[in-house]
């Protein structure tokens, strides 16, 4: 099965060896995103809130490339660099992913930037 790579010019660019999201048929996988500002390359300041926003804007940026929107979602992966953080989160979360995908959420000793969040996810073109 062949596969494409997408970039989304509207998103960050990855920091390292790997691609924003793969195509590869019926699914897109997206890397994970942290809240960094496409423009400046800088994290987004603020709390929890304010980054998971900026999470899902970049994943946003990288599903619409892909011909996916974030109602295309069926599975995520939220990484939390402190589990207390989650309720804060899940209320933003919640506001952009009516559709309910399947989820899960691990708090983790760090993440790239120092960021707060950071989510990956799974989308299926329909």
């Amino acid at each position: 099965m062949k596969f494409k790579t997408i970039t989304a010019k509207e998103a960050p660019e990855a920091i390292g060896p790997y691609s924003q999201a793969i195509d590869c048929g019926d699914f897109v996988f997206c890397s994970g995103q942290i809240a960094i500002t496409p423009e400046t390359g800088k994290l987004i300041e603020g709390g929890i809130s304010e980054q998971t926003e900026g999470v899902i804007k970049n994943l946003k940026a990288v599903l619409k490339e892909s011909g996916c929107d974030l109602n295309s979602v069926v599975k995520t992966t939220v990484y939390l660099k402190n589990i207390e953080d989650f309720a804060e989160m899940n209320k933003v979360y919640a506001e952009y992913f009516t559709s309910k995908p399947a989820r899960a959420t691990v708090e983790v000793s760090n993440l790239p930037k120092d960021a707060l969040v950071e989510i990956e996810c799974v989308a299926m073109h329909q």
